[in-house]
């Protein structure tokens, strides 16, 4: 059964934008790099100012080779100053103890300088490995998380923070996780399928033909689910990418679906023209509706 997320919560890290103030966890060395070079290269494609803050421990050079890999068009934005590697202890400089109104002000500070450099804005990444690099108070991080809206309120920052699930305590990630506004998910290519309001089912990440599988069950399990009240919202809002071979499983399933009087297709414009160059609107029983994300 698809976990319940009623606001939207979840997304994949390419639907970031502007404002937002997302959460990311990661459980071992390799899956801890999907997120931060898709949001670095997504930034920079953007036209934002983009600062990295890894994890303490890892070697700047590691970190480089990461974000660089599979080309190196991350080292010229480098070079003219687009990307820049940096860290807590340097945010918070002359301060050597971290307080949340320290942090907010200088990254209030640096959003405002990269629009005054002509960017678009700013986006950080912040790997929570610092904490206990500069031996925070988790409360007053806890607060700072929780208590950092006007850093993010109709302001082109985009903050991403990641927790490594083998250095915090499980109960403190379940928390921060629920209090970030956004929580992404932690790898690229993946898709998940989540229970949304009246019953809909949510569909994010990519249904690509290694999800197809995943996604045509997810689809064959909410259509058995809402029998009874013959309608089935299926939102597709929150996918980034949605495969032929997918979308043609979508509307096979909705023509068989005969015992539904209705089966609302919530999706963005891209979406919404794949499904109707495929046939959506001979479809019976099928809506096809564009809707953006909130």
């Amino acid at each position: 059964m698809p976990a319940r997320d009623s606001n939207g919560h979840l997304i994949p890290v390419q639907q970031l934008r502007p404002g937002d103030h997302a959460f990311v966890s990661y459980g071992n060395d390799e899956i801890r790099w999907d997120v931060v070079t898709a949001f670095v290269r997504l930034g920079l494609a953007r036209g934002e100012k983009v600062m990295v803050l890894p994890c303490p421990t890892v070697p700047e050079e590691e970190v480089l080779a990461r974000i660089d890999f599979p080309s190196r068009s991350t080292a010229a934005a480098r070079e003219r100053g687009q990307l820049v590697l940096s860290s807590m202890r340097a945010v918070i400089r002359p301060d050597a103890e971290f307080t949340t109104a320290r942090q907010l002000g200088r990254l209030r500070a640096e959003t405002d300088r990269a629009t005054a450099e002509g960017y678009t804005g700013l986006r950080a990444f912040i790997d929570m490995g610092w904490v206990a690099a500069l031996d925070a108070d988790l409360a007053v991080v806890t607060h700072r998380e929780t208590h950092a809206d006007t850093l993010f309120a109709g302001r082109p920052y985009t903050e991403v923070c990641a927790y490594d699930r083998r250095r915090f305590d499980r109960a403190l990630v379940a928390a921060m996780e629920d209090a970030h506004p956004r929580a992404l998910l932690e790898r690229l290519g993946s898709l998940r399928s989540v229970r949304g309001a009246d019953d809909a089912v949510c569909f994010i990440g990519e249904a690509d033909a290694a999800n197809r599988a995943s996604f045509t069950r997810s689809l064959e399990i909410a259509l058995a689910r809402t029998a009874p009240a013959r309608r089935l919202t299926v939102d597709l809002t929150r996918l980034h990418f949605l495969s032929v071979g997918c979308a043609c499983g979508l509307l096979a399933l909705v023509h068989d679906a005969a015992g539904h009087d209705l089966v609302e297709v919530r999706c963005g414009p891209g979406h919404r023209r794949l499904l109707r160059r495929l046939g959506a609107d001979e479809v019976p029983r099928l809506a096809a509706r564009e809707a953006i994300r909130p």
